[in-house]
């Protein structure tokens, strides 16, 4: 299953809610699981962002949809990026000219 990794920041309406944050990450990963993927990891991160969280997802338009789904409600932007495991970047190399 592919992998995503998700830089998130908080809006400015999601760290006034900070405290409520653990509940949003409990939804967040009920709707990733809903979708058929996996939450991997969770992290708060110092610097210039305030998440890290590695997902598992069916494919990229349902990483795509999790990720709008979850922008909409305003307490955070995201940047996510498809990531490649050891095995698939070997493949990747592999079949380079």
């Amino acid at each position: 299953m592919p992998s995503y990794v998700i830089l998130v920041n908080w809006t400015d309406q999601g760290i006034r809610n900070v405290k409520d944050s653990p509940k949003r990450a409990d939804a967040f990963e009920a709707a990733v699981k809903a979708a058929g993927g996996t939450l991997k990891e969770f992290y708060l991160v110092l610097g210039e962002y305030d998440l890290v969280v590695v997902t598992e997802a069916p494919n990229d338009e349902t990483a795509a949809k999790l990720a709008l789904a979850t922008a909409s409600l305003g307490n955070v932007r995201t940047v996510t990026m498809r990531a490649f495991n050891r095995e698939e970047f070997r493949k990747i190399i592999a079949g380079l000219p």
